[in-house]
């Protein structure tokens, strides 16, 4: 049973009500994107090179285009050189929203300016912000802790796991992106980039892609059952027998949008509950809307026992978060749970103005709208472009999936970089790919927003196939 809804009164909340014209994010096409200069130009450089000298550690995509952003409405950017970028990155996966959206931004100052942070103790915001989480979240997933990044709320999970059921062990699969602590990366793909060696205990899985199946049936189509049977024998004769947890993404994010099966997910909870085994879902880049739903396992109507969400939960604020089902929550009182920056006023006045405007602008609506658009065009870039071999689409997670040759599937890491380097040429401001381009517009752009957007992509996929003689 979902506990009652909170009482709070607007006069604490700051933010209730907000008024704003629902055009306020709207681009105008005709002017966006507009490059005046070739990114980076001589402002970005300047500032940028001023600030590696002393910030370490940048990004794939800032080392590969070095602009300096100084601001965003809606669905673009700026830049210091006043190139203006549609926007398909969401920040990578985070303001799913929209960047500055009137509402969140006047949530975040209210409390700014009134109280920023009293550690955990209970605060109106807080209140008001348990209440929407419950009521928005399938089932019984009524068990919160709030935190500042997607890493240590899947850190609270894996911790949650092993204290719920008194197992140590965790699966996960090939591929996956959790995190960048040591437990998380232990849960995801390693490299030399996160980690020298994985932590004992954790035992990584392949997980189906409908494009490069492992296990087929007799027609060809990916088997869900031979996954499954593989999963057995890795437990039985790979583990101690002492799992505690699933732990995946519902669809792979930084893995290319690998959407799975629509029985997989059905099936492996039937498979987990056989075995006593909880399945956490890591949705801190798939929940609250990136794909139509709140969680992305709506999706298959399936609910987990742990979720973690972050990125747009508050549309780019750092607030994370770790919900349980019903049965477990009580376990958080066994780990130590609360965090220095988790739930802060701030924080909790994004996510709750975040929520609230999901529902008021029918956002899941819109989001599964974009991605039954986006899909159809990218079906129609594919049948004229020979380097495309796959596109897929659950909301606004999409990608597009480049190959040498489609009877091979070779993988097309040089064409996924000229199309990416191309397009952020040409105003797409937009995530790095290899192989696999990845595209996460925000879910409040119109119809023409979203086709322009892959009208780029389109050109510059064009303008790669001419260069390398397909």
């Amino acid at each position: 049973m979902k506990p009652s809804a909170n009482t709070t009164s607007a006069e604490y909340l700051g933010f209730e009500d907000v008024a704003y014209d629902r055009d306020w994010c709207r681009a105008d096409l005709s002017q966006v994107p507009n490059v005046i200069v070739k990114p980076p130009g001589p402002k970005s450089k300047k500032m940028h090179d001023a600030t590696k000298r002393v910030y370490k550690g940048l990004s794939g995509q800032v080392k590969l285009f070095p602009v300096c952003f100084s601001e965003g409405k809606g669905v673009t950017l700026t830049d210091v050189d006043g190139n203006t970028y549609l926007d398909f990155s969401s920040g990578i996966y985070v303001t799913t929203l929209g960047h500055c959206h009137p509402k969140i931004s006047a949530a975040v100052a209210h409390w700014a300016g009134r109280l920023m942070n009293c550690h955990d103790f209970t605060t109106p915001v807080k209140e008001a912000l348990m209440a929407k989480l419950v009521d928005v979240m399938p089932g019984d997933l009524n068990g919160v802790q709030l935190y500042d990044s997607g890493t240590v709320a899947v850190e609270a999970g894996l911790r949650i796991c092993r204290a719920a059921t008194g197992k140590t062990e965790f699966l996960s699969c090939f591929m996956d992106f959790h995190g960048k602590s040591l437990g998380a990366v232990s849960c995801g793909r390693m490299n030399g980039m996160y980690a020298s060696t994985r932590m004992p205990g954790f035992y990584m899985l392949p997980r189906p892609d409908t494009y490069r199946p492992l296990w087929t049936r007799a027609d060809g189509t990916l088997d869900t059952e031979a996954y499954l049977e593989f999963y057995d024998k890795a437990i039985v004769d790979g583990t101690t027998g002492q799992v505690a947890a699933f732990v995946l993404e519902p669809i792979q994010g930084w893995g290319g949008t690998i959407i799975p099966p629509d029985d997989f997910f059905p099936k492996l909870r039937k498979f987990c509950d056989e075995r006593k085994i909880l399945l956490m879902a890591d949705e801190v880049l798939t929940g609250t809307g990136r794909t139509g739903q709140w969680l992305c396992m709506q999706n298959w109507n399936v609910l987990p026992d742990v979720v973690a969400l972050g990125k747009g939960f508050g549309n780019g604020f750092p607030v994370t978060a770790c919900i349980v089902r019903e049965g477990i929550k009580e376990n958080f009182e066994k780990i130590s749970a609360s965090s220095s920056y988790g739930g802060n006023p701030m924080a909790c006045a994004a996510t709750l103005a975040s929520l609230q405007v999901i529902e008021e602008e029918n956002l899941l609506e819109n989001a599964r709208h974009l991605g039954a658009i986006a899909l159809k065009r990218m079906e129609q870039m594919k049948a004229r472009h020979k380097i495309i071999g796959d596109v897929r689409a659950k909301g606004c997670l999409m990608g597009i999936e480049l190959v040498k040759d489609r009877k091979t599937k070779a993988p097309f890491d040089e064409a996924g970089r000229m199309v990416y380097a191309k397009a952020f040429e040409r105003g797409l401001a937009w995530i790095p790919a290899g192989h696999i381009l990845r595209l996460s517009p925000p879910i409040i752009m119109n119809d023409d927003e979203l086709l322009k957007g892959l009208n780029i992509i389109d050109e510059a996929i064009g303008e790669t196939e001419k260069e390398m003689g397909y």
